[in-house]
């Protein structure tokens, strides 16, 4: 490892790429220490520790909901609504390309095309950052915490000044993700939700320490256990994680063989690779969203508790019910939306290709549509095992919902994707250049010995 680390360093685009790459991060994070205009930075401490002890609140709702912008909405800084609006415009533009034929055709007509669709993902990301900094301002207006005081009174000029900081915050993300991409290592805007879900780390230590301190002698060992089983049950969540991500079901594509003069053209075999968990880590997403931001909704608009906020409350009942059955439902819809068998059936009878044993045509169309069915449902359940990890972490072993995070749910599934897309493209690099890889089998090692 550290010599795959020295070649890294040795090589000078490769080197300048990390470094880039590392230096637009650091400016990243520095944007989590700029506190919006107008925020009372003690009010919002006293909500924060008052929120720790009670362990719940909207302020709890509000750290859920980080996670999956990339951001911190907890502490009102200037990149609070972090990078999940561009994401989310990209997202709905990526339904409607598959809806509408006009998106389609404009998406098909090359690179103008592309540019025209970005265009259009980049001026729907302003619309969303206002609307979501409505709800961040209007939020920060209440009273409330310990002193029943907003945290932010300075009328109409600092809520739309407000509004445009967080606003250009995310802008200057968006911008920043693509800057990276250009001319860093990864994909830019994956690396700042990794990145942002690594920066939680530190406090996770913290909060853990500090329940070591405030336990006897007799507690101690078995906080301990408690630590050894979580790293345990991290590592193996990890390993799994890697392996269905990884995972495929390949198919075997046969091209029709053809003889002209003394030559046979065709005849080689190939494979269709099919992921088993081809949506990633959108079903999960989507399912949260929806369960999260009624709540929210509710919380942020009514001062009292409804029965409606009670029921869909993380961890109970019909929360969990209907959260596994939404990430269901959604991995079902995204593939199919993604993956189309009468299509891919009709474009391997164009050019000569076919399954061997399958006649071309609507046979192929049906046994693809038979296996992928096997495989989404393979990748159904593995994401709503993973996403009810925290629930049940949290629940049974009595950590928070901050800690248990890193055990399952989105964050996992970003952090180990984005890190194995990382590795994927540092190896690349290194390939390019006749450099060893990350991993190497011992039957390599043995023909290079001999060698």
């Amino acid at each position: 490892m550290f010599k795959v680390i020295r070649d890294i360093l040795g090589i000078p685009e490769l080197r300048r790429r990390v470094f880039f790459t590392l230096t637009l991060l650091m400016v990243y994070r520095i944007g989590f220490h700029i506190y919006l205009p107008g925020v009372d930075i003690g009010a919002l401490t006293a909500l924060q520790t008052a929120s720790q002890q009670s362990g719940g609140g909207l302020l709890q709702f509000i750290s859920m909901t980080s996670v999956l912008t990339g951001g911190d909405l907890r502490n009102a800084t200037i990149f609070s609504l972090g990078i999940m609006p561009y994401i989310s415009a990209s997202i709905i533009f990526s339904l409607l390309v598959k809806v509408f034929p006009r998106l389609d055709a404009i998406q098909k007509e090359g690179e103008a095309g592309r540019r025209t669709i970005n265009r259009w993902t980049r001026y729907s990301t302003v619309v969303l950052c206002i609307l979501q900094s409505v709800l961040i301002v209007q939020w920060l207006s209440q009273p409330q915490g310990p002193g029943n005081d907003p945290l932010s009174s300075g009328g109409f000029s600092i809520a739309l000044l407000q509004m445009m900081v967080l606003t250009a915050g995310t802008l200057f993300l968006m911008w920043l993700g693509e800057k990276i991409t250009e001319g860093g290592i990864g994909n830019g805007i994956s690396l700042l939700i990794m990145a942002g879900i690594i920066s939680r780390v530190p406090s996770s230590i913290n909060e853990l320490a500090q329940q070591f301190n405030s336990l006897d002698s007799d507690g101690k060992p078995f906080f301990v256990l408690k630590i050894l089983m979580l790293i345990f049950v991290f590592f193996a969540i990890v390993a799994s994680v890697v392996y269905i991500t990884k995972g495929q079901r390949r198919i075997p594509i046969q091209y029709a063989r053809t003889v002209k003069g003394r030559r046979v053209y065709g005849g080689q075999r190939h494979y269709m690779p099919i992921k088993v968990n081809s949506a990633g880590v959108l079903p999960i997403i989507f399912a949260q969203s929806l369960l999260l931001l009624p709540t929210g909704i509710f919380s942020v608009l009514v001062s009292e508790t409804t029965w409606f906020v009670t029921l869909l409350q993380p961890g109970a009942f019909w929360y969990l019910t209907l959260y596994v059955l939404m990430i269901g439902f959604f991995t079902y819809f995204w593939t199919s939306l993604m993956f189309n068998p009468v299509e891919i059936a009709n474009n391997m009878k164009d050019h000569g290709s076919f399954i061997p044993g399958i006649r071309p045509g609507r046979r192929t169309a049906d046994y693809l549509q038979q296996v992928l069915g096997r495989i989404t449902l393979a990748g159904a359940v593995f994401l709503a095992s993973i996403a009810l990890v925290p629930q049940v972490v949290a629940g049974t072993m009595g950590v928070s919902l901050l800690l248990s995070g890193f055990l399952g749910g989105t964050g996992i599934l970003i952090v180990v994707g984005v890190a194995l897309d990382l590795v994927d493209k540092i190896e690349a690099q290194l390939l390019v250049r006749q450099y060893e890889g990350f991993v190497r089998s011992p039957a390599e090692k043995k023909v290079k010995g001999g060698a």
